[in-house]
C-alpha cells in the first residue's frame, strides 16, 4: 500500500523542483527525503524519478501518481476535519498566516472573540506574503491563511489549496492634493508603489496602464502606514486599500476608485470544514463587520 507521507513528499517535489527544497520545507534532511522517495518507488513498482547527477525529474508515472495523491491527501484532510467535529470543544494550536494590514486590523478583535468562545484554542499568527501561502499550507506550517487579490491581479492558488471569499474592499487614490478625481488626474505625479514582485506593485502598474500611462515611480514601500506618511509629506500618490486607510494622516485625500481588493481565507483542500477553521472564519467576519469597511 502506498504511504501518504511519502506521497506528500512526491507532491512537494513536483511543486518545488529539488530534493533540497523539499527537505527544507518539510524539515527533513535531503538524504531522508531521497530514502523515502526510493521507498515509494519500491511500493509503486515503477520508476518515479529520473536521476541525472544531482538533478531529479519526475517520470510520467510520477506525474500520474501526484494527481492521485492530491485526491488522497484532500480526503485525509477531510477525515481529520470530520473527526475534530466529533470532539467536545476546540483546543490546541491553530497556525494562522496573515498579510500585515489584516494582522494589524482584523486579527486582534478576531482573536479576542476566539478567546472568549474557545479559551482552549491556541491561535499562533505569522506574517506571510500571499505568494508564499500555498507552500506554507502544503508543508503544514499553517492551518489557515488570509490572502488577497485585486481586480487587476487575481490570486493563483496551488492545486492542493482552497480559497474562500471573506470580504471585498474598495481601493483609494491617496494624495496630498484634493483635486484628483481619478487615476488619470495623477498621471504626472510621482508614485509610491510596493516592491517589485508583490501583488500591490503589480496592481498599481496595471491600473495605471489601463488608464493609458506608466506611473513615474519615486518610492517603493510595502508598509501602507509608511506609504500614507509619505503621501502626507507630498512625496507622491499611491493606491491604498480601505483596510489600510482606516485612520489616514492629516492632509491625505482618499479618492475612491472602481478597483477592488478581495480578501480570502486559504486552507488545505478538505480541511475547510474543521471546526477550528469555521470558528476562526466566523470571528474574522465579525471583526470585519465591526470595522465597517465593507465595499459599497
Amino acid at each position: 500500500m502506498l504511504d501518504p507521507r511519502k506521497l506528500r513528499l512526491l507532491r512537494e517535489l513536483s511543486r518545488r523542483g529539488t530534493i533540497a527544497a523539499v527537505a527544507e520545507a518539510m524539515t527533513f534532511t535531503p538524504s531522508a527525503v531521497s530514502q523515502q522517495l526510493a521507498a515509494l518507488e519500491r511500493e509503486a513498482g515503477v520508476p518515479l524519478l529520473e536521476r541525472t547527477g544531482r538533478t531529479v525529474t519526475l517520470t510520467p508515472a510520477a506525474h500520474l501518481l501526484v494527481r492521485h495523491a492530491e485526491a488522497v491527501l484532500e480526503e485525509l484532510e477531510r477525515a481529520a476535519a470530520a473527526l475534530a467535529a466529533t470532539r467536545t470543544g476546540l483546543s490546541g494550536p491553530l497556525r494562522i498566516g496573515a498579510f500585515p494590514t489584516a494582522a494589524r486590523t482584523l486579527l486582534p478583535p478576531a482573536l479576542v472573540e476566539l478567546a472568549l468562545r474557545h479559551p482552549a484554542l491556541e491561535p499562533m499568527v505569522s506574517e506571510i506574503d500571499p505568494a508564499d501561502v500555498s507552500d506554507a499550507l502544503r508543508a503544514g506550517e499553517l492551518d489557515l491563511a488570509l490572502i488577497h487579490e485585486y481586480d487587476f491581479v487575481p490570486q493563483v492558488l496551488d492545486a492542493g489549496v482552497a480559497g474562500e471569499p471573506l470580504f471585498t474592499e474598495p481601493i483609494y487614490l491617496a494624495s496630498a492634493s484634493p483635486g484628483h478625481r481619478g487615476l488619470a488626474d495623477a498621471r504626472e505625479e510621482p508614485w509610491i508603489v510596493g516592491k517589485p514582485g508583490t501583488l500591490c506593485h503589480t496592481m498599481t502598474i496595471r491600473a495605471c496602464q489601463a488608464e493609458g500611462f506608466e506611473p513615474r515611480v519615486r518610492h517603493r514601500i510595502d508598509d501602507f502606514d509608511a506609504v500614507l506618511a509619505l503621501v502626507a509629506a507630498s512625496q507622491g500618490v499611491a493606491l491604498i486599500p480601505r483596510l489600510a486607510a482606516l485612520s489616514p494622516p492629516s492632509g491625505v485625500t482618499l479618492t475612491p476608485l472602481p478597483i477592488r481588493r478581495r480578501t480570502l481565507t486559504a486552507v488545505r483542500k478538505g480541511y475547510g470544514a474543521h471546526p477550528a477553521i469555521r470558528a476562526t472564519v466566523t470571528a474574522l467576519q465579525a471583526a470585519f463587520r465591526t470595522k465597517s469597511i465593507a465595499s459599497k
